[in-house]
């Protein structure tokens, strides 16, 4: 049978292997790192002395291609999933907060409600969301919601730089608006958020090894493709340094490395190469905090803090696009973060407990306007080589969505093959 080698196993790879794996395909997959899951994993932190997350990720019931992924696997029941949309915000500046919930059915009924409204707003104001319709594909989010006021600071703001980790003087407006009609544009049940109920790991990797394992795929750690042979336009050999690979005549490459990695292994091929940081802390609490809400995370604004997310004695914090941040000490961010902790969760003044602070400095490529139409496409002009990554031409931010929707585009492309 032929083989169709994956080189990567982050979570781009994975969902290649598990959609070829779930048609019958047979596949081996190759890892440099002594782990699967690339940057969406969980690992025991012995300052904290527990589990966490390498970084926080919220999913919506909307994500097609992952909720397909996560059912695949038989992992949709790892996740906690409010049974309504409600996303819970506080402004630090004016101590003000709301909950922003989306109403039942497509059209949009809560913007004419004042108790589900963003403060300081009238329905009048979220007619600008017809702008991402009409953006040009150079328009950045600050020039297509240059009028600024409270929606753009309380919500078009925190959603695009959540979304596409990149300052939103330089991001691409054209990537909000498949994330915009995904969450809020299929009615509330595409709008529910999905927050992993242990970790990372144990919802989106260890089930997906354990069902490629079942269906007889390898896998291979710590295996570094360091070349790959050509002839006449197909690949035929790949080199790990101790071993090398012959493909035969119906064999398939799909390369779900990152697009430094893969630039590296194919001199002709442009992608995207100025990246954005992403800031992560985990507070280990004395005791879980009294918590209102279902869902168990709170957007902030005015704060070092972005997100605020909960999970039993643990706060976790995220900070995307970074980079005025990324080189201060942890002692430095600490007190900052702890405070804006504090503050969102409604929590006695005290001392920052033990904190662990993650900086992922090429956590995505910076999505700007230029660097979206270097996006390669899945195939490439190898005839059976194929490209998987959340940086690809997948129409979609350089998120967990993306990522997995482009092993799938890499499955499907291997098996129309």
């Amino acid at each position: 049978m032929a083989v169709t080698h994956i080189v990567g196993a982050g979570l781009a790879g994975l969902a290649a292997a598990v959609s070829l794996s779930k048609a019958g395909r047979q596949v081996a997959i190759y890892e440099a790192s002594d782990h699967a899951g690339g940057r969406c994993r969980s690992y025991v932190d012995a300052r904290l002395g527990r589990r966490v997350d390498n970084g926080n990720h919220l999913l919506f019931r909307g994500n097609r291609a992952a909720f397909r992924y996560l059912k695949t696997i038989g992992a949709t029941d790892r996740f906690l999933c409010p049974g309504t949309p409600a996303f819970p915000f506080i402004d630090l500046a004016s101590g003000k907060r709301w909950v922003v919930r989306p109403s039942a059915g497509v059209f949009p009924w809560w913007i004419f409600m004042p108790s589900r409204r963003i403060p300081g707003t009238v329905p009048a104001d979220y007619l600008a969301a017809l702008r991402l319709f009409l953006a040009s594909p150079q328009a950045t989010i600050a020039e297509t919601f240059a009028d600024g006021g409270p929606l753009y600071r309380c919500f078009w703001e925190p959603l695009a730089v959540a979304s596409l980790n990149t300052p939103v003087e330089k991001a691409a407006t054209r990537l909000l608006l498949p994330v915009v009609l995904r969450i809020f544009g299929r009615g509330p049940e595409a709008a529910r958020p999905m927050i992993a109920k242990e970790g990372l790991s144990e919802s989106f990797i260890d089930p997906a090894l354990a069902y490629l394992e079942a269906r007889g795929a390898a896998i291979h750690f710590t295996q570094r493709l360091r070349k790959i042979t050509f002839v006449d336009g197909r690949v035929r050999g790949l080199d790990f340094g101790g071993q090398k690979i012959s493909l035969e005549a119906e064999d398939q490459l799909i390369l779900a490395v990152p697009p430094s990695n893969a630039a590296g292994l194919l001199p002709d091929l442009s992608t995207p190469e100025e990246t954005e940081p992403i800031l992560n802390a985990h507070f280990h609490l004395a005791e879980a905090p009294p918590w209102p809400h279902e869902a168990p995370f709170i957007g902030v604004i005015g704060g070092l803090a972005q997100w605020v997310f909960l999970r039993g004695r643990v706060a976790s914090v995220t900070v995307s696009a970074a980079g005025s941040h990324i080189d201060e000490s942890a002692e430095v961010l600490i007190p900052k973060l702890w405070a804006d902790v504090v503050q969102a969760l409604q929590i006695a003044p005290s001392p920052p407990p033990p904190c662990r602070v993650i900086k992922e400095r090429r956590a995505t490529f910076s999505q700007t306007p230029d660097a979206c139409s270097l996006r390669p496409k899945t195939k490439t002009n190898y005839e059976n080589l194929f490209l998987a990554g959340d940086w690809t031409d997948t129409g979609l931010p350089a998120t967990i969505e993306s990522a997995i929707a482009s092993g799938h585009l890499a499955a499907k492309a291997v098996i129309k093959r």
